[in-house]
């Protein structure tokens, strides 16, 4: 059965064994898994490595060559094996059977298949591979897979990061863990180990110079609309990705929101404020922005951060650029002149 890439550290742990199979479509995974077996291979005294690439006119007796043959520099060596395609034909099958039948002490083969079809495993050479391997099967992390991968590969960095800002860097990288990478690597350099919230992530991965996205969020609640304008413009011309622009924009809608729902309910606002983080000092800012708005307004604007989501992903109709303009103008808008309703 194959194993996940957080599983192989405690299986080379335990020892290596003579053939080990990457597969799955995902590149840092199925990179990182290459690097710690080549690493463990190193330590355990496999100090030559050999690498063959398959293509279409390759002659699989290479194959068989390679491990029988006598290096002058090293007793024990790796030979890493790179498929080309998402099937071996049938030379490929028997080469790669016959390897798994009768595996060499000396010899470690490393096989990197990265868009090895997942039906190969049920054939004649895979099951050989499993019996005296390891099989690694790469896959794409979603949902809450994700949200765990994003969280731990935070903490190896050295921050305690909290939901919402591991929620906020999945949106980001929209799946992409080469970006996700990218993005903590980023944050390393920018700030210092330690709790990590939404805020402190999106300060420092955003890409605006001249303006921020919290700056937007601030000239929207006091309805500064020439200010909004201007933010807008600078964002798109330094390409802001619309997740983050979304994020900021939604946060705001849904907390005015809920605090419009809770006078129109005449309940008691103090817990509205906690649970949507509406510090004593930025109060006065959002009353008056509910007063400005009001509820069904805001509940139009709930709508349109929904559209623009569905559009961003690519499973709606619109420009996501011209949703989220229309968002923040909306939050800046003026109050109605006529009869609310």
């Amino acid at each position: 059965m194959p194993i996940s890439p957080d599983q192989l550290e405690g299986a080379l742990a335990r020892g290596l064994a003579p053939i080990y199979l990457l597969f799955g479509p995902e590149p840092l995974q199925l990179g990182e898994a290459a690097a710690a077996v080549r690493a463990a291979a190193r330590q355990a005294g496999f100090s030559e490595r050999e690498v063959l690439e398959t293509g279409r006119d390759f002659d699989w007796s290479h194959l068989a060559g390679a491990v029988g043959a006598l290096s002058l520099f090293a007793t024990q060596r790796l030979i890493e094996l790179r498929l080309d395609g998402d099937k071996v034909g049938q030379d490929g099958a028997a080469a790669l059977r016959a390897q798994a039948e009768r595996p060499s002490r000396d010899v470690l083969l490393l096989i990197l298949a990265p868009a090895l079809d997942w039906k190969a495993l049920k054939s004649k050479w895979a099951e050989a591979i499993a019996r005296v391997g390891v099989i690694v099967q790469v896959r794409e992390p979603q949902g809450r897979q994700l949200a765990g991968w994003l969280a731990a590969r935070l903490r190896r960095a050295g921050f305690q990061p909290t939901r919402e800002a591991v929620a906020l860097l999945a949106e980001r990288v929209e799946g992409n863990l080469l970006a996700a990478d990218q993005e903590i690597s980023k944050l390393a350099l920018l700030r210092e180990p330690g709790p990590l919230d939404a805020e402190g992530l999106l300060a420092a991965v955003a890409d605006s110079a001249r303006y921020g996205l919290f700056d937007l969020a601030d000239a929207a609640l006091a309805a500064d609309r020439a200010r909004v304008h201007r933010i807008l413009q600078v964002l798109a011309a330094e390409d802001t990705a619309p997740p983050l622009l979304l994020w900021v924009l939604a946060r705001e809608v849904r907390k005015l929101a809920a605090i419009a729902f809770a006078q129109v309910r005449r309940q008691d606002l103090k817990p509205v404020f906690t649970a949507h983080q509406v510090w004593d000092s930025r109060r006065p800012a959002a009353l008056a922005a509910v007063a400005r708005l009001t509820l069904p307004r805001l509940w139009r604007l709930v709508e349109c951060c929904a559209a623009a989501d569905l559009a961003i992903k690519g499973r709606g109709p619109g420009d996501p650029w011209t949703l989220l303009t229309a968002i923040a103008e909306g939050l800046a808008a003026p109050p109605l002149t006529g009869p609310r309703r």
